[in-house]
């Protein structure tokens, strides 16, 4: 079942248009990445279906639901929240209080409750942290506070911006481990990444952006075993 649908949809900053008539989809249970070279719209897709950017063409529907003209603050609450690249928590605020922010849309401060346990145990390394300030931690701590975050809302489709930039790579191995994880318990993921190999491990689906449009798209094994992408993303 279709989950997230985008048609034809361009977009920008003003004048300066970045993405141009990008159709794509992602189903219910999927794991899907966007993969491109720098610039080329793969973050600008990403908040453009977040509703910080609007499309100045194309159509983006969730769970069958025109989220064009739905106010970005809202989205979260039907069930699609992005976890922004270079993370974006609130550093003064501990992480327990970062968690309970993602909780908003939650009916209950019971229900928000739960959910923290349920971070817990996805993240342990986080509970001696719980009552420190968000920005003392490592990277790759902020990195899962800010998963954390996201999945706190109970969403039906994740949407994740760079989750490896920055940082090292046995850091990026176990935070890959844990979306591994729950992908496999039911999670529906929408990645942006700039290590491809790694990205393409992880999902079942890729498309490639190049200069704001979609270039290819395929299984990961096909875009693994595709000459451009060989060449051009995973130095072969």
């Amino acid at each position: 079942m279709k989950l997230l649908s985008i048609n034809g949809v361009s977009s920008g900053y003003g004048k300066l248009q970045v993405l141009r008539d990008v159709s794509l989809e992602v189903a219910t249970g999927e794991a899907v990445a966007i993969l491109g070279p720098n610039g080329a719209g793969k973050s600008t897709l990403l908040r453009t279906i977040s509703g910080l950017i609007a499309p100045t063409a194309g159509q983006i529907s969730f769970d069958g639901r025109d989220i064009v003209a739905m106010p970005a603050h809202r989205i979260p609450h039907a069930g699609l929240v992005q976890v922004p690249e270079a993370r974006h928590i609130f550093p003064s605020l501990t992480v327990r209080e970062n968690l309970l922010v993602g909780g908003t849309p939650l009916p209950s401060r019971a229900a928000k409750e739960v959910a923290l346990e349920d971070i817990w145990r996805i993240f342990p390394m986080l509970i001696a942290k719980r009552d420190a300030p968000a920005g003392t931690l490592s990277g790759g701590q902020q990195q899962m506070v800010a998963i954390g975050r996201a999945l706190m809302s109970r969403p039906r489709l994740v949407m994740l911006d760079e989750p490896s930039l920055g940082l090292a790579p046995m850091v990026v191995r176990e935070l890959y481990d844990v979306l591994r994880g729950l992908i496999q318990n039911g999670l529906t993921l929408l990645l942006v990444e700039q290590d491809v190999p790694i990205a393409l491990e992880l999902v079942s689906r890729a498309y490639v952006i190049e200069n704001g449009a979609i270039a290819l798209s395929g299984l990961a094994d096909e875009l693994r075993d595709n000459d451009h992408v060989r060449q051009a993303y995973l130095g072969m």
